[in-house]
């Protein structure tokens, strides 16, 4: 019996292109903003009231409003992947009168892309780790899903989004068909997302997609639309930029293949939605064990915490 074909690993993005694109970043996507307020109405159903929220890359997150809303006592921190974004986030902040009005002084933490394992934000510090489409954009989905394991603290929880691996789909075939190169990096699947979160120590995580169709009325909208999301952070991306003629070609051939009945364009968008808890940790146990006291009263006052 012939095997099944294996599936190619997804190439990952071009770190430096995605450091470009974010010191580039300004404003909230509109789907940025939609996403955010899909993943709001989930957080129904969950009992836990975290005290403090680490909102990850909150600039482009669009989700600080929707997450004060549901939990207004809470203090909503933001992480930002470059110092320039930081200080937008900062600025922000102080210009919020409910925030003078309360009295609380939530922080901005600066989180370097090279930074593997290490963590700007303090250590189980967050009662909600939420990261609005953030996770499509690193290289190493691990390392991030460590540092976010790391922010949390005992029994608080993970709310995250990204693309699916059929986002742009449409555009992948067609540039595939004309021998360019790719016009995105590809994005995982969510059942890899959901065995990587649980490889990171997180327990029950939960996943699920729906796919988005947006449409446009010419394809020179659709290009400002997908600019907005951010560039091709493929590896093997166009070289330079692209002549006026060859976008005319691009517009063209869009038109002819995305053109639907109504006389949009169309691009179907794969959204994964996932959650998880951070549990507490688990005590090994082999042939002989040995515990200190210290980690049997910090096991027992954890447990009381619960």
């Amino acid at each position: 019996m012939a095997s099944s074909p294996q599936r190619e690993p997804p190439r990952p993005p071009d770190a430096g292109a995605v450091a470009r694109q974010w010191r580039a970043a300004r404003g909230v996507p509109w789907l940025h903003g939609e996403v955010a307020r899909r993943m709001a109405q989930r957080l129904e159903m969950i009992r836990v009231e975290p005290a403090r929220v680490l909102d990850w890359w909150a600039q482009r997150s669009g989700s600080r409003e929707l997450i004060a809303a549901r939990y207004p006592k809470a203090r909503i921190d933001a992480l930002e992947p470059t110092a320039e974004l930081a200080a937008h986030s900062a600025q922000a902040l102080r210009g919020a009168w409910w925030r003078r009005w309360r009295g609380d002084a939530p922080g901005v933490f600066v989180e370097s892309a090279a930074a593997g394992t290490e963590l700007a934000f303090p250590a189980g510090g967050a009662g909600l780790v939420w990261a609005n489409m953030v996770l499509h954009w690193v290289a190493d989905p691990a390392a991030l899903m460590a540092r976010w394991h790391a922010a949390l603290a005992v029994d608080g929880f993970l709310m995250c989004t990204a693309f699916g691996p059929d986002t742009l789909l449409e555009l992948r075939t067609l540039y595939r068909e004309l021998g360019w190169p790719a016009p995105s990096h590809d994005f995982i699947d969510m059942h890899d997302l959901g065995d990587a979160l649980v490889q990171a120590g997180f327990a029950d995580p939960v996943m699920d997609m729906e796919t988005l169709t947006l449409t446009w009325p010419d394809a020179a909208a659709l290009l400002d639309e997908l600019r907005t999301l951010g560039g091709n952070a493929a590896a093997g991306r166009f070289a330079g930029l692209r002549t006026p003629r060859w976008r005319r070609a691009l517009e063209a051939r869009l038109t002819e293949r995305l053109r639907g009945p109504d006389g949009r364009l169309a691009l179907r968008f794969e959204l994964v939605y996932g959650h998880a808890f951070k549990p507490a940790p688990k005590l090994r146990v082999a042939a002989e064990t040995k515990v200190s006291v210290e980690r049997l009263r910090d096991m027992a006052r954890q447990g009381r915490a619960r």
